[in-house]
């Protein structure tokens, strides 16, 4: 009993493993299968893989059976059963409902994205290539083989079917063919791709220096002509008809080509901005020749991210759910870096608005000083102390900014004060000197100024001087301002006029014999003339000999 038993398992399990494989049309699993299954060398049965053609005639569908094949092989285009529909009554609205008014028809694209021309339709109740597929048969066919080797094949018929250890011998001939093409393509074509690119160079961009021209077109010619020689490659390969060696060498094409591209635009992008850099730099900003690196850094990143999504496409994954992948993931990234996004926001507005240029001296929320770099996330400034401040764009953006760099001029308000006992005339000679002094400076707007005796103080007549430097320059302000101080001072000791100081003077009766303690000031009219011409004459001569614009000091 028990042997029987096992041979009764023998005999199901062998007559289950010789069940023979029919043509069934029911799905579109099942008629791709149906397709491809017979023409493996093993199964092959061309009438039966023929029948996933409708409409002609038995011979012209065994022709375009075997056709549809032959490109699927070229393309290195292998179909994953596991992903094939097994619904009969599938319909496909993502890449169908866009290109046909049939919404409901009953298709299905193996290849959507490389081959989307090949498809097959339900008709009735199976499913068969499409007729578009069968109509353009041809054209999708020359477009897989740009070269074949249909000539050769008929002059030496023996050779195209000689194979050793079963590899027919002319497919690697013609790789090693291919490789020899390619380094010749190589050393031909760098050259006169140098020579076209130094053209339009001449043509579109002359006004970039030649040094930096000449590095970046040899940088550029040599990526420029492995894209040609990898386009090259891709019409031969097909042709060659090794479908695994073909899938695997056609995606490495395609990334090496992505890849090369990728260097491309990012050289072609350090041209460009050479050339917005140079063009024209008088009309430019010094905040407008900051941007400059900062688009180099976001465009960088922009090219390189289309890229990767690019690759990603290669390797099968749909384009709609990468850009629906890259869209919430920006959202996500968004949401998990709102700081940086609110940053980056606030560098966009500070570039377009403009509110300052570098070394501006700005105020703003107890922050002053000069503004160093504007950066993609912050802005350095440089306080008058040397602090450097590292504040984010967005409070920038947001603030309420005094800007003293965009100031005709920067005012300057002080007052002196003399003491009480100052004769009238002397205090008035004193004023006019101040005058003199500020219209003799060599960086005041010396029509508009006030030197006036204002008020009593309490130990001090005190008299205000208001002056406009021109120079916009912290250091430069700080310059002009020892100037006029020297200047004054100077003044002041020419004529005896003494600045009075926080005192307070207590009067007795002077003994006899004993001389006043108040000082002797100057009140000949003459004399005074004389001490003012003489101090003005100094000033003038001595601050003609400077240079106003040198400044050493920190400016802003």
């Amino acid at each position: 009993m028990k042997k029987l038993a096992y041979l009764l398992l023998f005999v199901s399990l062998y007559s289950y493993s010789q069940t023979e494989v029919k043509v069934d049309l029911r799905t579109p699993n099942s008629t791709l299968f149906t397709h491809i299954y017979f023409l493996t060398p093993e199964n092959y049965d061309l009438a039966k893989s023929a029948t996933t053609v409708k409409g002609v005639k038995r011979a012209e569908a065994q022709f375009i059976a075997k056709r549809i094949k032959e490109i699927y092989d070229g393309n290195g285009l292998i179909i994953d059963f596991n992903k094939v529909p097994v619904d009969a009554k599938y319909i496909d609205t993502v890449n169908f409902g866009r290109r046909t008014l049939d919404q409901n028809k009953n298709r299905y694209a193996p290849f959507p994205v490389r081959l989307p021309e090949v498809y097959i339709e339900k008709r009735g109740s199976y499913w068969y290539y499409s007729e578009e597929t069968v109509e353009n048969l041809d054209k999708i066919y020359k477009d897989t083989f740009p070269l074949e080797f249909s000539w050769f094949n008929e002059k030496f018929p023996e050779f195209f079917k000689t194979t050793v250890n079963e590899i027919l011998i002319w497919k690697p001939i013609a790789v090693i063919l291919t490789i020899i093409i390619c380094i010749i393509l190589f050393y031909v074509l760098e050259p006169i791709m140098f020579f076209i690119l130094r053209l339009i160079q001449r043509v579109f961009f002359r006004k970039i220096s030649d040094g930096k021209t000449m590095a970046v077109l040899h940088e550029l010619a040599k990526p420029i002509v492995f894209i040609v020689i990898i386009r090259f490659i891709k019409k031969v390969l097909p042709s060659l008809q090794m479908v695994k060696l073909n899938a695997l060498m056609l995606t490495g094409l395609k990334i090496a080509e992505t890849v090369f591209w990728i260097f491309v635009v990012l050289k072609l992008l350090k041209v460009v901005l050479n050339f917005y850099h140079e063009h024209n730099p008088e009309e430019k900003t010094k905040l407008d020749r900051q941007l400059a690196p900062i688009l180099n850094k976001v465009l960088q990143g922009i090219i390189v991210l289309i890229g990767f999504l690019h690759i990603l496409t290669l390797f099968g994954v749909d384009p709609t759910t990468v850009l629906a992948g890259a869209s919430i993931g920006g959202v996500a990234v968004a949401f998990a870096a709102q700081d940086s996004v609110k940053n980056l926001i606030g560098t966009m507005v500070i570039f377009l608005d403009k509110p300052f240029q570098l070394d501006d001296w700005i105020e703003f929320g107890g922050v002053e000083g000069s503004v160093e770099r504007v950066g993609f996330r912050s802005t350095k400034i440089r306080g008058a102390d040397t602090t450097l401040f590292q504040v984010p764009n967005s409070k920038i953006s947001e603030a309420d900014i005094n800007n003293k760099g965009l100031r005709v001029f920067r005012r300057y308000t002080t007052e002196v004060g003399v003491r009480y006992d100052t004769p009238p005339q002397l205090l008035e000679a004193f004023v006019e000197g101040i005058k003199k002094l500020i219209a003799l400076h060599p960086s005041t707007k010396s029509q508009s100024y006030n030197v006036d005796f204002i008020s009593f103080g309490s130990s001090s007549l005190n008299i205000m001087i208001n002056v406009y430097f021109k120079g916009l320059d912290w250091g430069q302000e700080q310059e002009s301002k020892h100037i006029l101080h020297m200047g004054i001072v100077r003044l002041a000791a020419a004529l005896g006029v003494e600045f009075a100081f926080p005192s307070t003077t207590m009067m007795i009766e002077q003994f006899p014999g004993q001389e006043s303690l108040a000082p002797k000031y100057m009140t000949e009219k003459a004399t005074i003339d004389k001490q003012i011409k003489r101090i003005t004459d100094e000033f003038d001569d001595r601050e003609h000999r400077m240079d106003p614009n040198a400044s050493t000091l920190p400016g802003g």
